[in-house]
């Protein structure tokens, strides 16, 4: 699920800032972007996401101020603003330019400024990290709850579209053995043999295994248990993002199974947009945490 986070933490020596930001994924990546110094925190700050976020791409990025200016300092470095400065003039001369450079460009260049961290116990900075990262936390699983309700919502009406089209095809299904049964009186017409004159236990045997070929009651039976199991994990206030993703194979493999023994044209379109409307379910079903 898609979401974003933002918060802040002070203990009155650093102020930190924390954003988190979610892609869809299938499964858990958390991807975490610590100032320099304070790599040793990552381990910690991890656990205390992935007790809270199972699914989805997390991108983490802590930002620090040092209040006190103890934590971190800027380095001016002279051989790196002096190779610019001389690749800027032989430019210029090269190409009849002014050499007009001033301080302040020079400055703004990259690696001219080094920040550094001082030498410093960075685990006393773990609860300032920490109170600013569950502050993101709280706001980003709020921005997901909101994605949620949506992805409930759609959920719900893609199984009403379900169940709509597994009513009709129970209504349906009646009709395919009736005209599987003057199919097979057809073919023995076609024959010159009258199915009247037949053995009626012989010709009532190969009907009774067309209706069995052909009986889809038990596919649709199973379906509709997939459907009262999406009932109870909707309600349900754990995680059920892994839950969802098995129904929604369990409810393939029955409509597979239904298209397989179905052999009519009527209920083929039928089983058709059972599957198209199954696979938007399962889409979003793998976007729920």
């Amino acid at each position: 699920m898609t979401g974003y986070g933002r918060g802040e933490g002070s203990d009155g020596i650093l102020k930190v800032t924390t954003e988190i930001q979610s892609v869809n994924r299938r499964q858990s990546e958390i991807v975490i972007n610590l100032p320099r110094g304070f790599d040793g925190l990552e381990s910690a700050l991890r656990k205390q996401i992935s007790e809270q976020v199972s699914r989805g791409r997390l991108t983490v990025r802590f930002n620090i101020e040092d209040l006190q200016g103890k934590i971190t300092s800027q380095n001016f470095n002279s051989a790196v603003a002096e190779n610019y400065l001389d690749q800027l003039r032989q430019f210029a001369t090269r190409f009849q330019l002014s050499h007009d450079i001033s301080l302040g460009e020079i400055a703004r260049l990259p690696g001219v400024f080094e920040s550094s961290v001082a030498s410093l116990d960075v685990e006393q900075f773990l609860q300032v990290f920490s109170t600013s990262l569950d502050s993101a936390m709280q706001a980003f699983l709020a921005s997901r709850r909101v994605e949620g309700e949506h992805l409930r919502e759609f959920l719900q009406s893609s199984v009403r579209k379900l169940r709509e089209l597994v009513v009709e095809i129970r209504t349906q299904a009646p009709r395919v053995l009736e005209h599987h049964r003057r199919q097979l009186e057809e073919r023995l017409r076609k024959a010159e043999l009258e199915p009247e004159k037949l053995d009626s236990s012989r010709l009532a045997q190969e009907i009774v295994l067309i209706a069995d070929r052909c009986d889809v009651s038990e596919e649709l039976d199973r379906l509709e248990s997939h459907f009262r199991k999406f009932d109870q994990c909707i309600q349900s206030q754990e995680s059920q993002g892994r839950t969802l993703d098995f129904l929604a194979q369990e409810m393939f493999r029955e409509i597979n199974t239904t298209g397989s023994k179905a052999n009519d044209a009527g209920l083929s379109h039928l089983v058709v947009q059972l599957k198209t409307e199954l696979e938007k379910f399962r889409e979003q079903a793998q976007n729920i945490e």
